[in-house]
């Protein structure tokens, strides 16, 4: 059996969020926070729940270093 998504609460939450705001992300910022909060807490792929906010994480990192000059590490 397979164990619970620990962020998978905080998941739902975003979804019913953006639904009752018609998809207006800017209104549910509060829950986007706590989603990274939940995703940060656990190493990285335990969560499913949590790609997208991994991937949005190496996207910063990406563009933080090219904007110090730092190449990417290649793919």
């Amino acid at each position: 059996m397979s164990k619970k998504d620990p962020c998978q609460k905080q998941a739902c939450e975003i979804q019913k969020c953006l639904q009752v705001n018609n998809y207006v992300e800017s209104k549910c910022e509060t829950l986007l926070q706590e989603m990274r909060k939940c995703c940060a807490r656990y190493p990285k792929g335990r969560s499913i729940c949590c790609s997208g906010f991994e991937r949005e994480e190496r996207e910063r990192e990406k563009l933080k270093a090219t904007s110090e000059g730092i190449p990417p590490p290649p793919q």
